[in-house]
């Protein structure tokens, strides 16, 4: 199932993505399971596996309707975590000269800056070296804590592209070497263009993505590159905190981030950047500059 949030004529609105080409939308659905919000990804998740098997039976006898592209949304918004990983790919390490992380090194987003998948990235006065880093993002579909390794693919709702932006002066020179600030400006975590179901991705450990800057690849690899995995992220941040359904887990990034290209190559104002994972979709973000 490829879940999709779009603008509707009455607002935002989920809708299943067809193999025809076309959405069904669940608007309907969200009514009848008295959802407050219809285009409220959390509360859909939220509702629980009978939900989301309603909706995909609904998919599979409708016709669908055509939706632009350019009409949708990030498929989640406002989850209570947005929590990252970071140096949680082998040759991403490498790139670096740095050790392999024993344990994920773990950081967070604000809710607050995630944008739509064809949204526009603000580069302002505080963005001099903007930086890009394509991401497998784990959406989580049920409450847990102290999850089990064994059983942590029970806890998973899907998969989506994330775009991890990162302002890498604030990140690693500024604010006393805390990550946050150059992490959670607003447009910062660009995401879409769906949510795959899990049972649609046979091994997200093996799973090529990319990164096109201006159509020039800048990133390329595999999540085989994955130090740590799904199933031992979800163990190891659950040891501290309960997940809940809509959160969202950004795996890592490959190799080829512009901090660490020599010269360096920071994005600017115009640059279009194309994050990629197979399987999944493209999301692709102009860069603005924003008073």
């Amino acid at each position: 199932m490829r879940l999709v949030r779009f603008l509707g004529k009455a607002g935002a609105c989920l809708g299943i993505e067809l193999k025809t080409g076309g959405v069904a939308n669940l608007s309907e659905l969200c009514t009848e399971l008295g959802m407050k919000a219809p285009g409220d990804t959390v509360e859909f998740l939220t509702a629980g596996a009978a939900a989301w098997e309603k909706a995909k039976r609904l998919s599979e006898s409708s016709t669908g309707e055509k939706i632009e592209k350019l009409s949708y949304l990030a498929p989640l918004i406002k989850p209570d975590k947005i929590i990252c990983i970071g140096m949680n790919y082998k040759d991403h390490c490498e790139e670096q000269g740095a050790p392999i992380p024993v344990e994920p090194m773990v950081f967070s987003k604000f809710s607050s800056c995630i944008t739509g998948p064809y949204g526009d990235i603000e580069y302002t006065d505080m963005t001099e070296t903007l930086d890009y880093e394509v991401e497998l993002a784990i959406v989580i579909g049920k409450k847990g804590k102290n999850i089990q390794e064994s059983n942590a693919m029970d806890y998973v709702f899907g998969y989506t592209v994330a775009h991890d932006v990162s302002e890498r002066k604030w990140q690693l020179q500024k604010n006393g070497g805390q990550f946050l600030l150059g992490k959670t400006m607003d447009t910062f975590c660009p995401i879409g263009p769906v949510i795959v179901t899990k049972d649609e991705i046979s091994d997200p450990c093996n799973l090529t993505l990319k990164t096109k800057v201006n159509g020039v690849v800048k990133q390329n690899s595999s999540t085989q590159q994955m130090v740590h995995r799904t199933p031992a992220l979800i163990a190891f941040v659950s040891k501290f905190f309960t997940l809940l359904p809509g959160d969202i887990i950004l795996t890592g990034t490959p190799p080829g981030v512009g901090c660490f290209r020599n010269p360096p190559e920071y994005l600017k104002d115009g640059d279009v950047v194309e994050c990629e994972i197979e399987g999944i979709g493209s999301i692709i973000n102009t860069v603005r500059y924003c008073l």
